[in-house]
């Protein structure tokens, strides 16, 4: 064979995207652009600012973080030596790389609470599926220095007003809590006990997690794994009296502000930095793999990577199956995507006087920003004083001032903040007057 022919014969290969990716081109990027810009506009709308981070780090940083036996780490990451005695991994996940950037830039000192969001690719060596890729993207947030479980309903709130304002119908809200270091030993010790009367019915992947990581034996999509699991006793049960105030919190929170849920006590997370509040946003169109977003509370993680121990809470959004899920209501609609619209800037700020306004300060919260205005509150249980900095620092025109004796007479107190003029009104006319000055913001 001649030169002239093996030339002929390389530029005949066409080149293709490496298997697990695919190309975003024109005609699909709208519902990209969709998704993005609502995604941002609702972080701006509560509080959460954007942090990126390399798309890969040190390999002991999953490790340490995810958990060594998971199936991430022994199977899924992409992990590269850097020299001779250190190696990198394409990230598989977001959590873990924003909280080395708190910890290495000691945001913690400069304040401890902060909210930040991040949307981009994370890298998994997975079977290539709809909506379900080797490089894949993703949207979350990280509330980072509080246990207050207020705040484990704000970020399921943050996901939902996301799906509610990209017009994705009919998906589900799942919750569960899987406890803490105190009382999930006990729990997985059971549940061990338990699954190894059945080992010979589970599948080959499950059978080795009894001795690896027994929790995600309840999360197997395998018919006859699923039919062993839900004869297997809950979680639920066997919380200590700190996880079990914690979950009636989050489930009271999040009815009182109306968006209902799906109690799963077979919920679990993959990662094993998970404690108590796990949550799953599904849409059924998906298939099996059905979940669109995923998150919940690691109060042990910064701890966990060499730092101090501070409570946090976020959720990541699988933008692939978010579009699938979006391509597939569209479809059965035949509806059109909406149109992007932009988003207000920060308007109003809840200072809350004390623990008997918190939730009811919550609540007014929740009201302002159904009505698409922008408003945050404190989940530090700081002081007046301190919450008034936080107001002035991020431009809030108004300050809404609730304490005990407004309360019980159903006022609260308004702070204009350009000329600090103060006004008092009730309650139920904080918004009539709020849009009577102010255009909602339609993102």
């Amino acid at each position: 064979m001649d030169v002239t022919t093996k030339t002929e014969k390389k530029n005949d290969y066409v080149f293709k995207a490496p298997r697990g990716t695919e190309d975003v081109l024109p005609g699909k990027w709208e519902l990209w652009r969709l998704l993005e810009n609502t995604g941002r506009q609702v972080f701006d709308l509560c509080g959460y600012y954007e942090i990126r981070t390399p798309v890969f780090e040190d390999t002991r940083l999953f490790v340490r973080s995810i958990g060594e036996v998971t199936d991430i780490v022994e199977k899924e990451m992409y992990t590269f030596a850097d020299s001779e005695d250190s190696s990198i991994t394409l990230r598989p996940e977001s959590t873990a790389p924003v909280m080395r950037a708190y910890l290495e830039y000691e945001l913690h000192k400069i304040k401890k609470f902060q909210k930040f969001y991040y949307i981009g690719p994370q890298f998994r060596k997975e079977r290539p599926q709809a909506g379900r890729l080797r490089q894949f993207h993703q949207m979350g947030i990280e509330a980072v220095g509080a246990n207050d479980p207020l705040l484990d309903v704000e970020t399921i709130s943050v996901a939902t007003r996301i799906f509610d304002r990209i017009g994705l119908e009919g998906y589900k809200v799942k919750i569960n809590s899987i406890g803490c270091e105190k009382c999930r030993p006990v729990f997985r010790n059971i549940l061990k006990e338990k699954l190894c009367e059945h080992e010979k019915g589970l599948c080959e992947l499950c059978q080795s997690r009894l001795n690896r990581n027994v929790f995600r034996i309840l999360d197997c999509k395998n018919e006859k794994c699923k039919a062993i699991s839900y004869h297997m006793p809950s979680i639920n049960d066997y919380l200590c009296v700190e996880c079990q105030v914690h979950a009636k919190s989050v489930r009271e929170a999040l009815l009182e502000i109306g968006i209902p849920y799906i109690a799963d006590a077979h919920l679990v997370r993959g990662l094993d930095y998970y404690t108590k509040t796990v949550y799953e946003i599904s849409h059924s169109s998906l298939g099996a793999r059905d979940a669109i977003c995923a998150g919940g509370r690691y109060d042990n993680l910064i701890a966990d990577i060499g730092g101090p121990s501070i409570g946090s809470v976020g959720f990541a959004i699988g933008m692939e199956a978010t579009i699938l899920a979006i391509e597939n209501v569209m479809a059965k609609k035949n509806k059109p995507v909406a149109q992007d619209m932009l988003c207000s800037s920060p308007l109003v700020y809840i200072i809350s006087m004390g623990e008997e306004t918190k939730k009811q300060s919550f609540h007014l919260l929740n009201m302002i920003r159904k009505s698409d205005l922008s408003a945050d509150f404190d989940y530090e249980g700081r002081s007046i004083k301190a919450q008034m900095r936080t107001a002035n620092k991020v431009g809030a025109k108004y300050v809404i001032m609730l304490g005990p004796d407004e309360s019980a007479r159903g006022d609260v107190k308004i702070k204009l903040m350009e000329t600090s003029e103060e006004v008092t009104m009730k309650q139920s006319d904080v918004l009539t007057w709020l849009l009577g000055r102010h255009t909602p913001s339609k993102c």
